[in-house]
């Protein structure tokens, strides 16, 4: 069985929006009284932006109606669109660009599933949107991490079956939705914390490829 696509996660994989997003979560939670450091922002890693909001709210004990939520996340996106405006291929990952040549090279099509609604603008601001064979559109995913759907969307789109895709991701909610997808899951991070992945480097410019491809000659592991 031979690994024919590569999807990617994007906030910590291949580059590190991380911050701007605790800046714009930190000062929401801020204006909510509810206490938030960077332990909690941990816990919003591969979550998407109304599941995060809600980690808020709970931690402070508050119940809104909807619409004051979706005004919340509008203004959390709003803020966090202005933090990251000056980005720019600077700040894409050291490794991005030759593993992502070495891929196409390779005739293994590279895909991302990426919670973030504003992952367009944040490749296109990177330079590499024209790397991906295809983006998930995460407004469209009904089920966010640790469900698998947004990666079994990627390989229903690139046509690929799920056993022949390697996902990439950081976190672990990002791992068990790969794993539950029924595909090989790569951790970048550290190895002590996910311990469900395959196989685990430290940051993305470490990922070696061959070794990677290597997976395809054993099962994936399930979730």
């Amino acid at each position: 069985m031979s690994i024919k696509a590569v999807i990617f996660d994007l906030d910590g994989v291949l580059t590190d929006t991380a911050e701007y997003h605790f800046q714009a979560w930190s000062a929401l939670a801020h204006k909510l009284g509810v206490p938030f450091d960077r332990q909690d922002n941990e816990q919003l890693k591969g979550v998407d932006r109304m599941g995060s909001l809600q980690f808020i709210l709970d931690k402070g004990g508050l119940q809104l109606p909807s619409d004051e939520k979706d005004m919340l996340a509008k203004a959390k996106n709003t803020h966090y669109q202005q933090l990251i405006e000056n980005i720019s291929d600077a700040d894409l990952f050291e490794g991005v660009h030759p593993l992502f040549n070495r891929l196409k090279q390779a005739g293994i099509a590279i895909g991302l599933a990426s919670a973030s609604k504003n992952a367009a603008m944040v490749l296109n601001k990177l330079g590499i949107s024209a790397a991906f064979d295809y983006v998930a559109d995460a407004a469209a995913i009904r089920q966010g991490k640790p469900h698998p759907e947004i990666f079994l969307t990627v390989a229903k789109a690139l046509g690929i079956p799920a056993q022949h895709c390697v996902g990439v991701e950081d976190s672990l909610a990002g791992l068990q939705s790969i794993l539950d997808a029924g595909m090989y899951a790569v951790g970048i991070g550290e190895k002590q914390l996910l311990t469900d992945a395959n196989l685990v480097y430290a940051q993305i410019g470490q990922l070696d490829l061959d070794e990677v491809l290597m997976l395809g000659r054993k099962a994936p592991t399930t979730g």
